[in-house]
This record gives C-alpha cells, structure tokens and sequence, in this order.
C-alpha cells in the first residue's frame, strides 16, 4: 500500500480508500471483508452519517474499534433526518456540534479524524459553518475538516475562508468536471483532493452502457473501448479507471465501494501493477471530449 499526506495536515492515507457505504447488511457479513482491507495496508474509511441513518457509522465503529489508532475515520455532515423520513439540509453551527456528539457516540470514538461538509451551497452561512468546524477542532472532536462538493463556487469560498484540508469529489474519465477549475486551485493552496465515483456507478468495469451526465451511451461504450485498450490483458478495467482517477498530483487517495474480496484485491493491486504512463493518459482522455460544466454552475 502507498501513503500520500492530506492537504497540511499530519494524517497519512492510503491510496486506496474504503467507502463505507457499500457496506449494508449484518456486521458479520462486513467483518472479514474489513479486516482483509487492513490488513493490506487500507487505513482510511469513510463514512457518513446520512448512510443508512447513522448505522453504517454504528457498524464501522464496532468493527474497527479494535484497530481505531491505526486508522485515518472521515465521516460527514449537513444532511439532517426528519420526523416524517425525509432529509433537509442543515449546514447551522448548533446542527453541525450537535451532530459531531452522535457520530462520535456511534462511532465509538474520542475523535473524528477527518470531519466532511456533506455538500453545500452558495446559500449557506458559510462564516457560520466554518465556526462549527473550528469549535469541534478546538474541543478536541475533530482533529481536521473537509467538504465534500463538486461545486466550484462553494469551493472556492472555502478555500479562501477555512482551513480545509481535503475536498471529496467525483471525479472518473467520465466526469472530468474537478478539472475544470478546482485541482490547479486546490493544489495551489496545498488541499488534496479525494476521489469518489472513478469507476462511474460501475460503467466503467462491468456495468450495462447507458447515458451519464451529458455523455450519451455510445460515448460510454467509446470510453470503455478504451480503457480495455490500455488494459491490455495485464491489468483489470476497475485498476485503470483508478489508476487514471489517482493520476492527478492533487489526488490523495481514491475511496472505493467494495463489497467483496475480490474487489477489494483488485482495487489494492491498482497500486501494484504497472502504472498509467503519459502516452496512456493521453489516449484515455482524448477517447472522448470531456464535457465542459463550469457555465452550469
């Protein structure tokens, strides 16, 4: 396993990161497959709050209780439950605090490593939003936060007024948007990006074709076309598409949704096997043109 520093803080991720919303079902069912991910070297999990309404957080904080100093926990926020089921958004400071004391108390933990904005607008009290953050770093909760967004305007806000550390967005050869505006940003201020999404809902590995954000089915097809070009037989498509997504110096690590062995063997391999070189970065990204979104935004 390789180990790259998040953004300015002293907390060291694996390349490879567990998405932990793959993860429904018994905690027996989970149990081997997490302990396999550490034991090849896996030590950053990601969680939320939103996942299956504070269980899935419930469940990572039993199984990796054991091992929790060895680990690197991200979960998140600002999705708030309702009485009649459904989710608002709450980027408040008294929802924020309130909610960082429950994750922690499912998690089964002292602190949270990494503490994410689940999403975010414009609209938001940015100022307000940030106190939060900082109040739970000065008590002790929250050792760094992050976002998680694909939007650039609320990115930017951020970068400019807070001390994030990381931003999680989507990012595959399918959805180029990170490109657009916020890598040589993030990069310039030293915040590393987490990658979700680098195998676009499967499409990219094993999935049917279909259309995906703007791109049309038979662009799909042109994609995969060329990703198992580069593959070649040496390598899987799944190793590929994160080899290509982890390719950006800015990129930390790539949080994948595993659900069985073989997946998470794949996906730990990509690091093993022969990387991307420049000639193959080029092919994949010119397969297709990447679809423009910034005026979108």
């Amino acid at each position: 396993m390789e180990y790259d520093k998040l953004g300015k803080s002293d907390l060291l991720v694996s390349k490879i990161g567990f998405g932990c919303m793959s993860l429904r079902g018994s905690l027996d069912d989970h149990k081997t497959l997490l302990n396999k991910a550490l034991e090849l070297g896996i030590n950053y999990f990601d969680t939320a709050d939103l996942y299956e309404d504070g269980e899935n957080e419930s469940k990572i904080g039993t199984l990796l209780k054991p091992n929790r100093k060895d680990i690197v926990l991200a979960t998140k926020v600002g999705n708030q439950k309702q009485a009649d089921g459904s989710t608002t958004w709450n980027a408040s400071k008294a929802y924020i605090v309130q909610a960082a004391d429950k994750s922690l108390k499912r998690l089964q933990t002292d602190w949270i490593d990494l503490y994410q904005l689940h999403g975010g607008t414009i609209e938001d009290n940015i100022d307000e939003t940030i106190e939060a953050f900082e109040l739970l770093k000065q008590q002790g909760k929250i050792r760094y936060y992050g976002i998680s967004s694909i939007r650039p305007n609320v990115i930017r806000q951020y970068v400019v007024k807070s001390n994030i550390v990381s931003v999680m967005m989507q990012y595959s050869l399918l959805d180029r948007r990170p490109e657009e505006t916020c890598f040589d940003l993030l990069e310039k201020n030293q915040i590393s990006v987490v990658t979700r999404g680098s195998v676009a809902q499967g499409l990219l590995v094993d999935k049917p074709a279909k259309p995906y954000l703007d791109y049309t089915e038979k662009e799909v097809l042109k994609t995969v076309s060329a990703i198992q070009q580069v593959a070649d037989g040496i390598k899987s498509k799944a190793q590929v598409a994160l080899q290509f997504a982890l390719a950006p110096k800015v990129v930390a690590s790539a949080v994948v949704g595993i659900r069985t062995v073989a997946q998470l063997e794949d996906a730990v391999a990509t690091l093993d096997v022969l990387g991307l070189t420049q000639q193959e970065l080029d092919y994949l990204r010119n397969a297709i043109q990447a679809k423009r979104y910034e005026q979108h935004r």
